[in-house]
């Protein structure tokens, strides 16, 4: 699949570059989701026609202390692009609920609410089970399953109990067959909602493999890559050290960011991969301020340019002491999107030394010549 991955950028630049090729589209939000409305009115008038699916999230803090930033997947052949939706589905004219290309599915983010009145209900596993269905819908509605899913990104706020979603989840998914996934707890949802799912499924099921290092167990809940076709979804890592006894041990962004690396050279090396085929980075920091720390890790396992990257503070950050057992709270972790064929991998960049923030590609190519400017 060509695919152009882009980091975060203004909505009104990104709209401006070639709008009728995205296919899925996450703009994260900062100071208020109940301005949702607001933000639906502006991706109907930039996108009039098959606008695309999308993930709207309320996160604690932005580089930049911007109000809003977006994360895209384009593709290049529009040819078998199709938007699909639920028969249950209330239309909106500001995003489709998935979108079609010729080998994959987008799903938008399918909240825990009812589908026809919106209303969210109090019990959490309920609220799980509607975006569950939510999400099968969509597939449904393409002549896929939920075994064609690759990659999901479970959202869910502090009402949600982590131990109910993963419990309620497990039941749809083949144990040692799930796809890679991305749990991220936000500070808030739109309309109300404590759980949305969203994700990516390939629509050839002989094109799905999934990808577990030897140190690594069967989950119920997550593999720790899956290919589609030729691109690989991994999921998103921490400072985790694996195995018997395992734990985050490390005190310091630091010292869990040389941790987190290691796990995910693991799983690229499972695939026969490097991080010189990584096309695209999404970090989820506890504090945004460390950065410039993480960054100094990061930046030492790729060699000459950087992947397109998107850096959020999700929550506000956790208490830095260690639970009885010497365990930490998570201080970062991040999830990553790789090609295997490193010819095809070209970097987009633009000037992005504002305020003090270092220069990064702004998109990856897979497909084309560099489509960059001097940074």
């Amino acid at each position: 699949m060509k695919l152009f991955f882009l980091s975060a950028a203004s909505l009104l630049a990104f709209a401006s570059s070639g709008q009728a090729q995205i296919r899925a589209i996450a703009p994260h939000r900062t100071k208020d989701v109940n301005q949702y409305a607001g933000l639906n009115k502006a991706f109907a008038a930039y996108f009039p026609k098959e606008p695309p699916a999308r993930a709207v999230l309320g996160i604690a803090r932005l580089p930049q202390d911007d109000a809003v930033q977006i994360n895209a997947v384009a593709v290049r052949d529009l040819k078998d692009k199709q938007p699909v939706c639920p028969p249950a589905f209330k239309p909106n004219n500001a995003f489709s609920p998935g979108m079609l290309t010729h080998d994959r599915l987008f799903v938008s983010t399918m909240p825990g609410a009812d589908p026809s009145t919106g209303k969210v209900p109090q019990d959490p596993a309920a609220q799980v089970d509607l975006a569950l269905d939510g999400m099968k819908a969509v597939l449904e509605a393409a002549g896929l399953k939920l075994s064609n899913m690759v990659f999901v990104n479970p959202y869910l706020t502090r009402e949600v109990p982590m131990r109910i979603m993963n419990e309620r989840y497990a039941r749809r998914f083949e144990f040692g067959n799930t796809p890679a996934r991305a749990t991220i707890e936000v500070s808030a949802l739109p309309e109300g909602a404590h759980i949305a799912y969203t994700g990516v499924a390939v629509r050839d099921l002989s094109q799905r493999r999934a990808i577990r290092p030897k140190n690594m167990p069967p989950s119920p809940t997550a593999s720790p890559c899956v290919f589609a076709g030729d691109t690989l979804y991994c999921s998103a890592k921490s400072g985790f050290i694996p195995g018997p006894n395992g734990g985050v041990y490390a005190a310091t962004t630091a010292d869990q960011a040389r941790q987190t690396m290691r796990n995910l050279l693991d799983n690229l090396e499972e695939a026969d991969m490097s991080f010189d085929q990584v096309v695209s980075t999404t970090v989820y920091l506890d504090d945004l301020s460390e950065s410039a720390v993480f960054e100094k890790v990061y930046g030492k396992y790729f060699k000459g340019t950087l992947p397109a990257q998107t850096t959020i503070q999700q929550i506000r950050p956790a208490e830095r002491k260690p639970d009885e057992e010497g365990h930490y709270p998570d201080l970062e972790q991040m999830s990553l999107i790789a090609v295997r064929s490193i010819g095809l991998r070209y970097v987009h960049r633009r000037n992005s030394r504002r305020r003090g923030q270092t220069s990064l590609g702004c998109g990856i190519r897979t497909f084309s010549r560099s489509i960059c400017g001097r940074a």
